[in-house]
């Protein structure tokens, strides 16, 4: 600082043109240094407020749809989703694994709504599963053109201490069944010129290392590009596409883990399921990635400022003294 005073000085005693002129060098460099940091920051932030202050969308007005399809949609974020399209006068086909909180959702749904249609589609998405035929079977009469794969979970601990089957189940589940659904419906909705949308769920662990849940952050990683990536492709033809990242949510995401330190963390600052719905559909059309909540922009923002690098080398470096790698190490 003090250089650069001494610098004003001895260009201001050759005369106020030549310190017009430093200023004016000064002020460019400045604007060289932080307009990248600006850009993003406007970026980023300003959708984030525009898209707050719109009122929550009518999605089966601004498609003109009448079926709605929710993968994991018998809890959580997927039954909050649910409920909301329902409340929005849309007929859902509930997608999920066949037990006793499919069914009850069914019973509740149409008794809650006796004047719309909602069917359900048990369905285990593992490898060899074929889950899909059912779900064609259960749609081959209507047009599905909001398709929301909410479907997920996470496997834990060290990745060489699960079993391969645990890893490849969680990929199918987490990655490519959504990728699968997304390409029957697509077909189906580009061959009728059917505008509509297609939402994912994903997380925050997709963008930053995810040690101790290693193809969690893997699959939800692989989930926000293909999302990204097909909406280039699909824009154009009305169809919008928008993945979301959300901060923790209360659900039974959470249940029968194995103790890790963060997910503790993340299920004591949960909020509830159904506060994600307005926001999620008010970012439809409106974003193709979208971080929900303090947590996850927080954590975006971080990594808009390390180099993704320089994090993976500090979480490495710091692994070794966090007490779940201290439990779960060999």
């Amino acid at each position: 600082v003090s250089s650069v005073i001494r610098r004003g000085h001895a260009l201001a005693s050759h005369g106020e043109g030549s310190f017009c002129v430093f200023c004016a060098m000064l002020w460019i460099g400045a604007v060289l240094v932080l307009s990248p940091v600006a850009l993003w920051a406007l970026s980023y932030f300003l959708p984030l407020i525009l898209v707050a202050l719109r009122p929550v969308p009518n999605l089966k007005k601004k498609y003109n749809a009448s079926w709605a399809l929710v993968t994991g949609g018998s809890s959580g974020i997927g039954r909050a989703l649910v409920d909301k399209l329902a409340l929005q006068g849309l007929n859902v086909v509930l997608v999920a694994i066949e037990n006793d909180d499919l069914d009850n959702t069914f019973k509740e749904l149409t008794a809650a709504f006796p004047n719309q249609q909602f069917r359900k589609v048990g369905a285990n998405f593992s490898p060899g599963v074929d889950y899909l035929t059912p779900i064609i079977e259960a749609t081959k009469d209507i047009d599905v053109q909001l398709v929301f794969n909410n479907a997920g979970y996470i496997v834990t601990k060290f990745y060489h201490q699960r079993a391969l089957a645990d890893h490849m189940n969680n990929l199918e589940c987490n990655l490519t069944a959504p990728a699968k659904i997304t390409m029957h419906f697509l077909q189906r909705m580009l061959e009728k010129k059917l505008r509509g949308c297609f939402v994912f769920t994903s997380s925050v662990a997709g963008y930053i290392p995810n040690p101790f849940a290693v193809m969690y952050g893997t699959s939800k990683a692989g989930l926000s590009q293909f999302a990204a990536s097909l909406a280039v492709e699909v824009m154009a033809k009305g169809i919008d596409v928008t993945v979301f990242h959300p901060s923790p949510v209360a659900s039974k995401f959470y249940n029968d883990l194995d103790k890790i330190d963060a997910l503790e963390m993340a299920k004591k600052a949960a909020v509830a399921a159904d506060t994600l719905p307005d926001t999620v559909f008010k970012s439809i059309g409106w974003f193709v990635w979208r971080d929900i909540g303090m947590m996850a922009i927080a954590v975006r923002t971080i990594t808009a400022c390390v180099s993704y690098n320089l994090l993976t080398i500090l979480f490495g470096m710091g692994a070794p003294f966090m007490d779940d790698y201290k439990r779960y190490v060999d």
